[in-house]
């Protein structure tokens, strides 16, 4: 759309981060349930769904034990969705000639560049949030369910400084292959879909879709390619998950990793949190749209005496 090409990048850039805080702290308690069914064996189960989570999270962790690593999270999504958002566009721009739509081939490049941009980000912000987000589960792991009590909360910036010294800076990007395998189809999904169902929006070739059939937009597009590519983030959530449990085991790699969660626990193991992703995605993506649509960006910008950037 016309309107969506003009929009300067440092606008681009303060829509996406502000669409990111606001989703993320939306959405983060379902996201800690995903990451605790993804992480469960068979055998050693103290989830049986995600309100169960939810509930024996609360009642051992208290309400702020839904927002463990929320702060890595808040920190890192403004500029992880930032890089996501404007490196979309970016390519889209650059691939279009004359103005003319892009074939569904390359809005796919345009959505794997995106994604292949983001993961700087992404792979050091998923894995100090997992070690958070799976530090209650391990620890209820250890005792009866029901005399679960309030566990000791780990810091986000113990864990960096502990991966750099023994890891280097290899400790912080484990897992990197499989956030690519994750990311990088997502993004190929996730925005030509958006873009062909946000047209179908659009009362003429001239005009934007209403706000509410870009966030619709959003949440459908963002669920759909979330669901197409959980199996790739089961993968990435046992590699980057450094504690284990009783009996659980360590992968070395990809491929080791598929081929014992296949072996041990079948296919399905593979659809793990796939409800509670599709959740998760849905609104955050939905409210990047609508920030978009809003113009939130461009209206701080022309408030700022910096204004002159997004010329």
């Amino acid at each position: 759309m016309a309107h969506q090409q003009q929009i300067s990048l440092p606008a681009k850039l303060i829509n996406g981060g502000i669409a990111g805080i606001v989703g993320v702290t939306c959405v983060f308690p379902i996201d800690l349930v995903k990451t605790r069914l993804q992480n469960q064996r068979q055998g050693h189960q103290i989830y049986k769904n995600m309100l169960d989570c939810l509930v024996k999270t609360v009642r051992s962790e208290g309400y702020f034990g839904m927002y463990r690593g929320a702060a890595v999270n808040l920190t890192l999504v403004t500029p992880e969705k930032a890089i996501k958002l404007a490196a979309n566009d970016f390519f889209r721009q650059h691939l279009s000639k004359n103005g003319k739509g892009l074939t569904v081939f390359k809005e796919m490049l345009a959505g794997c560049g995106a994604g292949i941009c983001q993961v700087v980000i992404t792979t050091p912000m998923e894995m100090l949030k997992i070690q958070l987000q799976d530090a209650g589960r391990l620890a209820a792991q250890q005792r009866m369910p029901a005399m679960m009590s309030p566990t000791k909360a780990v810091s986000a910036t113990q864990i960096a400084r502990d991966l750099l010294h023994t890891q280097g800076i290899q400790g912080l990007y484990k897992g990197l292959g499989a956030t690519l395998m994750r990311d990088v189809p997502f993004s190929m999904v996730y925005f030509p879909l958006f873009a062909h169902l946000n047209r179908l929006g659009q009362p003429s070739r001239d005009e934007s879709a209403p706000f509410y059939w870009a966030f619709l937009s959003g949440c459908l597009a963002g669920s759909t390619a979330a669901v197409a590519v959980n199996p790739c983030d089961v993968v990435k959530t046992r590699l980057q998950s450094l504690s284990k449990g009783a009996n659980e085991e360590s992968y070395n790699g990809v491929v080791d990793c598929v081929s014992k969660i296949m072996r041990k626990e079948g296919p399905f193991a593979f659809l793990k949190g796939a409800g509670c992703r599709a959740l998760v995605i849905a609104p955050l993506f939905g409210i990047a749209q609508v920030m978009y649509f809003i113009g939130i960006g461009e209206f701080i910008l022309d408030q700022s005496p910096f204004n002159y950037l997004s010329a």
